[in-house]
């Protein structure tokens, strides 16, 4: 698997989804995340494990604590993936455009 397609798939659990909207919009420990999810906090750190290995994000020791926060090269890896679809998207309708409508030779 690439790393975009590693990233939807951990992106793809509800739960882990949602911890990865808190973390992008602040560095949290764990303990900050499980307080406000339905979830206990060893459920909370798989959840974040999973995050870390799709390479979506990283962690830092803070004293006693782990802070995890956006990882920005995954998270360019998972954007480069999403956009080659757009890409691709934009060529296909190009094409059926111009098959639509060739223009006169002159």
């Amino acid at each position: 698997m690439t790393y975009g397609t590693d990233a939807l798939g951990a992106l793809a659990d509800p739960t882990r989804r949602e911890i990865f909207e808190r973390i992008a919009e602040r560095p949290q420990a764990v303990g900050e995340l499980a307080a406000g999810l339905p979830v206990s906090r060893p459920a909370v750190s798989q959840h974040l494990k999973v995050l870390k290995e799709a390479g979506l994000v990283r962690d830092q020791a803070v004293g006693n604590r782990r802070v995890y926060r956006l990882d920005p090269h995954g998270l360019e890896e998972l954007r480069t993936y999403l956009e080659s679809f757009w890409s691709r998207a934009l060529a296909s309708f190009q094409a059926v455009v111009e098959q639509a409508n060739p223009q006169e030779e002159q």
